[in-house]
């Protein structure tokens, strides 16, 4: 038993006493056992004699004293003593049902400090319907936070490392193939470059995840207008999708405007968008839906024709260095919507992927809306 339990049994069961003393001086007075007045037995005229001759004769003995019955401390200590007892049992049991709740708290703490993010409370708190037990899913959610997190960060680490490795391992082989054939040179210059290239973008990307996880400074103060916004980035990715055959198309206006990071959000549908492209088949299309929902919500969705992703991987392509199992063929380092999410989460927004029953990935974009223009 901890000091708690024992301060919860010593306040509990010494509340009781007291009530029980009370009670018992209580019914002690009102039953008028107590000691007799001297003033009210001066005051009172003897009875005359021969009223009660019994009184006199020898023997004789008050009634109450014959009927043998209990004393006037007796009648006083009993209760109390007893009142004591059923006390001294409810505090004890008042102190372990409040206790053991806090108890078993204490030991997911102690575990969790020590990296055991693993334990649970549910257990432990199954049955109770208190402020306790919403403490402990609490604290069950913290850990599994705590948990995913830790965990991410580690796979985060060990895929940095192989993406990394890769590259730099191409690198190597084409400085040391053009030592050794000097005359290959330009060739060999021009897959040093790529190699430099496609390091340079994995570290901006991974610089620019690092920032929105640590809550950098950005500014969101602009105005943007929604309909603009997403008429450039077709307009980009048309662009693109001409050496793929691909058609880019934008369907619906928002006539919405928002506060937001206009670069950030930007980029954010810009990597929706030519994710679309990259699994989009050869003359394929990608449509922008633009629709408000309800007076302070728009929506943006991006469909694409290509394959879709399995069931269970439509919440974790939005993890850092997710792939679908249908993307092996697709270039790029699973950081783009990883990326997107974050910023929908600084806008307030919120992103959702399906698989369209026609065929092909719908990847929704929600947003608050704060203005809505006339036009």
């Amino acid at each position: 038993m901890g000091r708690l339990f024992w301060k919860f049994f010593c306040a509990f069961w010494l509340a009781q006493l007291l009530t029980s003393v009370g009670v018992g001086i209580g019914i002690w007075v009102l039953r008028g056992d107590g000691p007799p007045q001297p003033e009210r037995a001066l005051l009172q005229p003897a009875a005359p004699a021969l009223l009660m001759p019994h009184r006199a004769e020898p023997g004789w003995q008050p009634a109450q004293t014959r009927r043998g019955g209990p004393s006037p401390m007796r009648r006083f200590w009993l209760p109390m003593l007893a009142g004591s007892l059923v006390s001294l049992l409810f505090a004890a049991a008042l102190a372990w049902y409040f206790s053991r709740p806090i108890r078993s708290l204490k030991q997911a703490f102690d575990a969790a400090a020590d990296g055991r993010l693993e334990v649970r409370t549910a257990q432990s708190l199954a049955g109770r319907r208190d402020e306790l037990a919403d403490l402990g899913r609490d604290f069950d959610r913290m850990a599994e936070r705590l948990q995913a997190l830790v965990e991410g960060q580690r796979r985060l680490l060990h895929d940095v490392s192989h993406e990394l490795r890769s590259p730099l391992a191409r690198l190597q082989a084409a400085l040391d193939l053009q030592q050794q054939q000097p005359e290959r040179q330009a060739e060999f210059s021009g897959r040093i470059a790529r190699e430099a290239e496609r390091m340079d973008q994995l570290i901006g990307e991974l610089l620019t995840l690092a920032r929105l996880d640590a809550g950098a400074q950005y500014h969101f103060d602009e105005t943007i207008d929604l309909d603009e916004l997403v008429a450039e980035v077709a307009e980009d990715a048309a662009f693109e999708g001409q050496a793929l055959g691909c058609r880019v198309e934008v369907q619906g206006r928002s006539l919405a405007c928002l506060k937001g990071n206009r670069e950030l959000l930007h980029r954010a549908l810009d990597n929706v968008v030519r994710n679309a492209l990259r699994h989009s088949p050869p003359a394929g299309l990608v449509s922008l839906t633009l629709a408000l929902q309800g007076e302070r919500r728009a929506m943006i969705r991006v469909d694409d024709e290509g394959p879709g992703v399995p069931e269970t991987e439509l919440e974790a392509i939005f993890a850092p260095f997710a792939r679908s199992a249908n993307s092996h063929a697709f270039a790029g380092y699973g950081l783009g919507l990883a990326i997107t999410r974050r910023v929908m989460d600084l806008h307030g927004g919120r992103i959702q992927a399906s698989n369209r029953p026609q065929g092909g990935l719908g990847v929704s974009l929600e947003l608050p809306v704060q203005l809505v223009s006339a036009g």
